[in-house]
């Protein structure tokens, strides 16, 4: 692995560790102006999402109603009951969504959305040493007086994501302090993500603080309204 690589995996807490668990249940509280945006104000402003770290799997519950869960992967979103019955399914997701950044979504874009972004957000930067990863260290900048190293990671075609390419930001610690990427689905250009507040989990290092912003083609990130906000009151790994 790149030494960028090693270094930022040793400070969240190590892959020997990682590798003991293959699930996460974290639970959130979600909020910002991108849910309004898509007509989805309040569906998911709390609950839990249950991961795995063996693939790409992510389940949302309560969703919509008491004892609905989503069920999503890279190719399939589906809304289930508890026991397993399928309410509702879309294969190839991401075809769905509309290229009119104002359009609303429907339940299962909703669901596909945050299945897969908070799947990206809580197993970075461990996945960064899989099979089909490829990292690049960037020049360092200097933010919140603070020099950051940067690394370009372009994630693998069978791993659902905003974007192939997408730049990670990392302090002194190791910690990852911001987050680059191109939210494609939503087609409204590309953002800047701001993680903070962690706490060990688990002997696991977790951001409990989320902040996205519109990030301008100049570089200019958009601090006077926040697209998606994301809370995280605690996480078991399992």
């Amino acid at each position: 692995m790149d030494d960028l690589v090693t270094t930022v995996i040793e400070a969240h807490g190590g892959l020997a560790r990682y590798n003991r668990f293959s699930s996460a249940t974290v639970h959130f509280r979600l909020g910002g102006s991108l849910w309004r945006l898509k007509g989805q104000e309040g569906t998911l402003s709390q609950g839990t999402v249950r991961l795995s770290l063996l693939r790409q799997y992510a389940s949302h519950h309560p969703f919509t109603a008491a004892g609905l869960w989503t069920s999503v992967t890279a190719r399939r979103v589906a809304v289930e009951t508890v026991g397993c019955e399928v309410t509702a399914e879309r294969f190839d997701p991401r075809a769905s969504f509309p290229s009119d950044a104002h359009a609303a979504w429907d339940d299962l874009q909703l669901a596909y959305f945050t299945g897969y972004a908070m799947w990206t957000y809580l197993t970075s930067p461990f996945t960064f040493g899989s099979p089909g990863f490829r990292s690049v260290e960037l020049p360092p900048v200097v933010e919140e007086g603070e020099i950051w190293r940067r690394l370009e990671v372009t994630f693998p075609e069978h791993i659902a994501t905003h974007c192939r390419r997408q730049v990670f930001f990392f302090d002194s610690d190791g910690l990852l302090r911001r987050h680059d990427y191109t939210p494609e689905v939503v087609n409204a250009g590309p953002a800047a993500h701001y993680p903070s507040a962690y706490e060990e989990f688990d002997g696991i290092m977790v951001p409990t603080r989320r902040r996205v912003y519109r990030l301008g083609a100049d570089g200019t990130v958009f601090r006077e309204q926040e697209l998606v906000t994301i809370d995280i009151d605690s996480v078991l790994f399992n």
